[in-house]
């Protein structure tokens, strides 16, 4: 069954990206087909990853269909926690690309549809892979479709350096696991993944470890590896931005999760560089999250912010494998993962509702788009429910998953080793800095853009909705970021169970206090029940209202009218109306040596009409550097160019100079070779 399931998905991924290289974007069910393939494919594979999760592993051999010299793909408890996770979620994304590409006045282009089916095509293969030719090939497949979806769209200049610069960091993540997959099958002589598990410690076993980190980081956005999501995401048309972001970025998460059984115990200084990196990714991405005026870039930072709490939760798990606390692994592991599903499921809700606003109204200015959430409920209402969860804010997942995260980020006092204490307790301050900082920046856009008024002078009348089946995959997105913090208890068991090849699955339900009680693993820490958090809330919701109600005697929902402030009060319009530009203003000062501001004063003269006194106005233009794009990718790509420059001039045409340069360098290998021996 197995086999049958994962051969009929691949089949209907290849089948949708011939049908749309040969018959092209024209007509309209064309586009629809091949979308509808995808939802096939991805049913079959989410339906694969339950049956593999809940069941034993097992093997599947395509010998007889693709001709591979023995079994290459496997799924086993881990792989079928990933594929359900992945592929339920592009179910939906699939569902809202078949209403996205229905309209035929959109721009359509030939090869999004195959772009987006070889990426589900790639990542299933990727978490299915057992060897390192199968697992580095679909890899670079992956690399492949994300050029393809950031450059399909040719509308504006930037799309190209966009597109550029996200095949260059896959193409170092790839470089990164191609090396450190070299060194591990060098050692034991087998290229099967699960055979290194016989690495034992060395300067091989923790090279290894670097190069896996820095390979899977690069891949979800780790910093220094940032700098592509914030082009990458938002050169992607439509819901590919979804797919790209919550579905594909999250193989990376896969080869952490994996890599830490086969490897086990990491080095202590390299358990304390993911958690500082963690903490200091998941800081840089919210904040340069809450100073951007495109929607776009917003949530693309905000991926940033989540991989760096992910990264971090991962970092705990890494530390107790190396005093050996298997609860300590369960809680970081089980915490990440959570932070996981969360950011998947939450963050494709985000990006579809944004294909949807950017086809209604044209753009993602942030100042463009106020009151948009009123117009376009269904968007508005699933974008609303994904900010909150990505602010981890109750009832949604994100908040059962942050608290998770910073209570495993407390068990510090229970590690021997002073290091290892203090990572922890500089990460804990990071996580809790971004947590506080993710609030304001999605209250931000949720406030200003989706639930305020209409835009004084806006030309936008009434905006059409997406189709029937966008509704049903806004649905799903939505109604998952509620459903799973209501129903966490089921969750976190599903995950033991997909977690059982890493650490134990009694381990791991130690966060199970009650059958409606969470607890961070150890006993007697602290306890939380998002379930009973559904029934509480609106009950206290409610009688608080009527409270209300009846201490003012009914002037509580009475329509009061009086003169605005003129601030950023309601009933103030036009120019003097607060703005998501200015509401960001003091997070640009306060963080001025993080976001690097920079600011100019210019007075501007204003003469009426009817030759009154001219008005002085002061403008202030404000702007924000990314510190690791400008002071450190710029001078590497400046100094590189530097060299190409020189190199050039050495490509003389002259058949005499190419053997002299023949010769200069055999001289120099003897000598080379001589000094070794």
């Amino acid at each position: 069954m197995s086999s049958a399931l994962l051969v009929t998905a691949l089949a209907c991924f290849a089948l949708g990206g011939l049908v749309d290289l040969i018959f092209g974007v024209e007509r309209t069910a064309i586009r629809v087909i091949t979308y509808l393939l995808a939802t096939a494919g991805s049913a079959s594979l989410t339906v694969l990853g339950v049956t593999a999760t809940v069941s034993r592993a097992s093997s599947i051999d395509l010998f007889d269909v693709f001709g591979f010299r023995h079994s290459a793909l496997h799924v086993d408890r881990l792989s079928g926690l990933f594929l359900t996770l992945l592929f339920g979620i592009a179910v939906a994304v699939s569902c809202c690309f078949m209403s996205w590409a229905r309209p035929s006045d959109r721009e359509h282009r030939r090869g999004l549809a195959s772009g987006y089916l070889l990426l589900l095509g790639s990542v299933a293969v990727i978490i299915c892979a057992s060897d390192a030719f199968t697992f580095l090939f679909a890899w670079e497949t992956l690399t492949i479709s994300f050029y393809v979806l950031t450059a399909v769209s040719r509308s504006q200049r930037r799309q190209a350096g966009a597109a550029w610069s996200t095949v260059s960091m896959g193409k170092v993540s790839g470089a990164a696991l191609l090396v450190g997959f070299l060194l591990l099958a060098g050692r034991t002589g087998s290229l099967t993944i699960a055979s290194w598990h016989a690495v034992g410690p060395g300067a091989v076993h923790d090279v290894a470890w670097v190069l896996i980190v820095v390979g899977f980081g690069a891949k979800i956005g780790l910093v220094p590896f940032q700098v592509w999501i914030p082009v990458g995401y938002p050169a992607a048309p439509g819901p590919a931005r979804a797919a790209m972001a919550g579905i594909a970025a999250n193989v990376g998460v896969y080869g952490l999760w994996r890599f830490l059984g086969v490897l086990g115990r990491p080095p202590v200084w390299l358990a304390i560089a993911v958690l500082l990196a963690g903490g200091v990714t998941a800081l840089i991405g919210i904040t340069f999250a809450g100073v951007q005026s495109r929607l776009g870039k917003v949530i693309a930072y905000s991926s940033i912010e989540n991989a760096g709490l992910i990264v971090t939760a991962y970092g705990v798990a890494l530390s107790g494998a190396i005093v050996h606390s298997a609860p300590l692994v369960a809680l970081g592991l089980l915490a990440a993962t959570l932070q996981t599903v969360a950011h998947a499921i939450a963050k494709s809700a985000l990006f579809v509702s944004l294909a949807n606003v950017e086809a209604a109204v044209g753009t993602d200015e942030l100042d463009e788009l106020r009151g948009v959430g009123r117009r376009l409920r269904w968007s508005g209402a699933t974008f609303g429910i994904g900010a909150l969860t990505l602010a981890g804010l109750p009832p949604t997942i994100g908040f059962v998953s942050e608290w998770f995260i910073l209570e495993a980020l407390m068990q510090e006092f229970r590690l021997p080793g002073l290091a290892l204490r203090l990572g922890l307790a500089a990460a804990g301050a990071l996580v809790a800095l971004t947590t506080g900082l993710a609030a304001l920046a999605f209250l931000r856009v949720l406030g200003l853009a989706f639930l305020g008024g209409k835009r004084a002078g806006s030309s936008h009348g009434r905006l059409s909705e997406t189709g029937v089946l966008g509704k049903v995959g806004l649905t799903i997105l939505g109604v998952g970021c509620l459903a799973l913090a209501a129903g966490s208890p089921w969750e976190i068991r599903y995950i033991a169970r997909g977690l059982s090849s890493i650490v134990s699955e009694s381990t791991t339900l130690q966060a199970l206090k009650s059958p409606w009680v969470l607890q961070p693993v150890f006993h007697g820490f602290s306890i939380l029940s998002p379930s009973w958090m559904w029934v509480v809330m609106p009950i206290v919701f409610s009688g608080v209202l009527l409270l209300a109600i009846v201490l003012s005697r009914g002037r509580y929902l009475r329509v009061r009218r009086v003169r605005s402030w003129h601030s950023a009060t309601a009933g103030v319009s036009g120019p003097s109306a607060y703005s998501a530009f200015g509401f960001a203003n003091p997070l640009r000062h306060v963080l001025g040596n993080i976001l690097g501001t920079r600011r100019s004063t210019t007075l501007v003269v204003t003469t009426p009409e009817d030759d009154g006194l001219p008005f002085v106005n002061v403008e202030t233009h404000t702007t924000v550097v990314e510190p690791i794009e400008t002071y450190l990718y710029r001078p590497v790509r400046t100094m590189t160019l530097a060299a190409a420059r020189m190199a050039k001039r050495l490509q003389s045409g002259r058949l005499n100079a190419y053997v002299a340069y023949m010769l200069i360098a055999l001289l120099i290998a003897l000598g080379v070779t001589a000094a070794l021996r």
